[in-house]
């Protein structure tokens, strides 16, 4: 593994000064101090202007434009990149990112580092090369300087005095041993400056902590207006173009019975026979999209219905009570409209209780995948779908007794699906050894819906 700090690359048993560590040191001691001094005079700028009620408010934002810098600047010694630790603005604009810096420990933490920086770093920074690189290069230069002094006396670093040849290549070959011993403590430095700078530059565990509270609750957000758009085209599409159709279909029936045999009455047969397969695509497309059974009566009935649709037998059980070959154990009184709709009251198959939209509609696309997959690759002949919620979770078992051998990543829409169901914290799981039998899990924590009204009610007010 290649390591991604300077004292990883110390620890190494590779020989350190063959690797570009030390001189990622050099460049990120040396650039350290440019921007140290840059940022001394910007502050001497801001708090001279201070008298005149402008420099103070822009001393954090200075802060913040460093910070940016000097996170960027730790890539040269730290490969592990460094998190901004400032929040996005809920709205858009200058006043609310003030706002928000203002409001955050972060936009503090970086105006003490630009403090730290100005006054106390960038001069150890220097000092440090100095000492590190400077000395061994005086030291080098000790024969160049005595010949520069014809021959007679040179002093070499203010100290070391050289009257002769010998005593000048002496010192070279001193400066020569020097350089490679002193870049070992020259980058150790330059990795303890990098750990500073991460500790107060990049966002703590707390911080992290509300981010991923933030980025929890904006998914489940998300997924919440994913799926009231699914079903406000569900009832656009059901109301207005289904409806339309319909109406033209009946319309073309009656007309080919007002006409008397021949081509005419031809084309209109033909024109009905189109027109209601084109109504047929159109109510799978509907049920595709977000299923009026699901809506209107929960989970429980829409799996039964999805078995019902498949063409291998299914059993379903929920919550302990199992209806056979994707029938319903509760009661549907009264006939099916010609939209695949009861008339009367249905209870959905079981004991299953409402739950949050979301989840009902994740958990009913990955089963209805699942036995979609099954159909066209297991070869079983006979599957099984089980749904409980138990403890504040809903888990979902769909399970074949087909060839097995299932691998979701050659496409089978069941990445999607995993994708989906992590938005709403879920995960998704399949076993599927070779002969057999393959099973699929999904598991997603929620609690239960609660409505004023049935359900019923509730999806034809909707709809009103």
């Amino acid at each position: 593994m290649e390591p991604r700090t300077p004292w990883q690359a110390l620890a190494r048993p590779r020989p350190f000064l063959r690797t570009a560590w030390p001189w990622r040191a050099v460049v990120y001691l040396a650039s350290g101090a440019a921007v140290g001094a840059l940022a001394l005079f910007v502050l001497l700028v801001l708090v001279g202007f201070s008298v005149l009620l402008v420099g103070l408010p822009l001393l954090p934002l200075a802060g913040v434009a460093l910070g940016g810098l000097e996170r960027r600047r730790l890539r040269l010694v730290d490969r592990e990149p460094a998190a901004d630790p400032h929040r996005v603005p809920e709205t858009p604009g200058l006043a609310a990112w003030l706002r928000v810096r203002a409001r955050e420990q972060a936009t503090w933490r970086e105006l003490a580092y630009a403090v730290l920086l100005a006054t106390v770093l960038w001069p150890l920074d220097l000092i440090v090369l100095a000492v590190a690189l400077g000395l061994p290069a005086a030291l080098l230069s000790a024969p160049v300087q005595f010949a520069a002094s014809g021959g007679e006396e040179a002093k070499v670093v203010k100290a070391y005095l050289v009257t002769s040849y010998p005593q000048a290549f002496a010192a070279a070959l001193l400066g020569l041993a020097l350089l490679p011993l002193l870049l070992y403590p020259l980058t150790a430095l330059a990795g303890a400056r990098a750990a500073l700078g991460r500790a107060l530059l990049a966002p703590r565990e707390a911080e992290l902590r509300d981010r991923i509270g933030e980025v929890t609750a904006s998914r489940a957000r998300l997924a919440a207006a994913f799926e009231a758009e699914r079903r406000r085209i569900e009832r656009d599409l059901h109301d207005g173009a289904q409806q339309r159709l319909v109406a033209l279909t009946m319309t073309l029936g009656l007309a080919r019975y007002d006409v008397p045999p021949g081509p005419l009455a031809d084309q209109l047969a033909k024109a009905h026979e189109e027109a209601g397969r084109v109504l047929t695509e159109l109510r799978e497309l509907i049920h595709g999209i977000h299923p009026q059974v699901l809506a209107d009566y929960g989970l429980a009935a829409a799996l039964a219905d999805a078995a019902d649709r498949s063409t291998v037998p299914v059993d379903v059980d929920v919550d302990g009570e199992t209806g056979r070959e994707g029938e319903a154990d509760g009661d549907v009184d009264g006939e099916t409209d010609g939209e695949g709709e009861a008339d009367g009251d249905r209870d959905g198959g079981g004991s299953l209780p409402r739950l949050p939209a979301p989840v009902e509609s994740a958990a009913y696309f990955a089963a209805r995948e699942a036995l979609a997959n099954l159909a066209r690759h297991s070869g079983a002949t006979r599957a099984r779908v089980t749904a409980r919620h138990t403890g504040g979770l809903l888990r979902l078992t769909v399970e074949d007794d087909g060839r097995g051998g299932a691998d979701p990543a050659r496409g089978s829409g069941l990445t999607g699906l995993a994708d989906r169901l992590a938005v709403l914290d879920g995960t998704l799981s399949i076993t599927s050894p070779p002969g057999g039998p393959t099973v699929l899990r999904v598991e997603i924590p929620c609690g239960v819906r609660s409505v004023s009204s049935s359900p019923r009610t509730a999806s034809s007010s909707a709809r009103d």
